[in-house]
């Protein structure tokens, strides 16, 4: 069975044909950075007309890298939410449109569900059951995962997510946008001891985590050295400072979820799940605690079509009538993880 993926869900267009004998055939990605770097920020207004420009080029793309016709493939999966309204709309659209012309049934996707198996994707997948952090955007998550629809939430956020104060503070140091991997770059020059910041939530007893009060310390720091001349020793010191007070609070509570479940293999997914500085810490921990941590490829961190197409595919292996010919849709722009089940 060959899905073709469909993601739209934020800043990046991503197309995708999986095979369920033969695995991933092709994928075809266009991201938005360079649009959105001079405002700061995503807009979504231009980020859902670049959808629409995006989406069947590179659907032209996949299916010529893949070798395939578009009329060979068996069913479509997009990403109807969580995400921005317009831009799920636009990727939900061009799936169901295309299932309709083509005569292939459709099937909406939970975007951090694709995160979530995306591992799976990688040469030595992990086997269920396993904890899953989910580290992605606007979400930052702990899962405890069955199986294909069996998902258990065990923590997550009470504010910004990790990925949020990581944009948010890169902003502050005069880093740009995207935030996240630059303040990371920067955090390799810096100094660990120059400043101690807070680790919201380190010893709270629960699964849950806090990142607005470390933005804010940030803040208060970049103030104190009057923000219009931090020297660049400073910046990379004070990105130090915060990407170490992330990563240990975030390898801190996967320890204690792995230890609360008794199981001995993490999954780290999202784009968050890219940074080094986590990986290492999270490799360190492993290696002294003796449990098995995987990451997906770098490649699909970022949001991506194979995702998507992956998971779409998964569900259908296990209920074949899962996708559907009544092309109507909607998006959820909101769509908690667990409350997804088996279809």
């Amino acid at each position: 069975m060959i899905v073709l993926g469909v993601e739209s869900s934020c800043d990046e267009t991503g197309l995708a044909l999986y095979d369920t004998d033969r695995g991933l055939l092709s994928h075809a990605l266009h991201s938005q950075v360079a649009m959105h770097e001079e405002y700061g920020g995503v807009v979504p207004e231009l980020a859902s007309r670049d959808h629409i420009r995006r989406a069947i080029p590179l659907l032209q793309q996949a299916l010529q890298d893949a070798g395939i016709a578009a009329r060979d493939v068996d069913a479509i999966a997009y990403t109807q939410g969580p995400g921005l309204a317009g831009a799920l709309l636009v990727g939900s659209s061009i799936a169901c449109s295309l299932g309709l012309a083509l005569d292939k049934p459709v099937l909406g996707v939970h975007h951090l569900e694709g995160h979530l198996l995306s591992p799976l994707l990688a040469s030595d997948p992990p086997e269920f059951p396993f904890v899953a952090l989910l580290v992605s955007g606007g979400h930052t998550q702990l899962m405890r995962v069955d199986g294909v629809g069996q998902y258990e939430l065990l923590g997550e956020t009470v504010d910004d997510a990790a990925g949020e104060a990581f944009d948010k503070s890169a902003k502050l140091l005069g880093l740009g946008y995207p935030g996240g991997p630059a303040i990371s770059r920067l955090a390799e020059f810096g100094d660990p001891a120059a400043y101690k910041l807070p680790r919201p939530m380190l010893h709270s007893k629960d699964l849950n985590f806090s990142f607005s009060g470390l933005k804010t310390a940030v803040l208060t720091v970049v103030k104190k050295q009057d923000a219009a001349n931090v020297c660049e020793q400073s910046k990379a010191d004070i990105a130090r400072g915060f990407v170490d007070a992330i990563v240990d609070v975030l390898v801190a509570k996967c320890v204690a979820a792995l230890k609360q479940t008794g199981l001995k293999r993490l999954v780290i997914a999202g784009g968050v799940g890219a940074n080094s500085q986590l990986r290492a810490a999270l490799n360190a921990a492993a290696a002294k605690k003796r449990f098995r941590v995987y990451y997906p490829e770098l490649e699909f961190c970022t949001d991506n079509g194979a995702m998507i197409a992956f998971a779409g595919a998964q569900r259908l292996q296990i209920n074949p009538q899962a996708a559907r010919r009544e092309y109507a849709f909607n998006v959820r722009p909101r769509w908690p993880l667990d409350e997804l089940r088996v279809i």
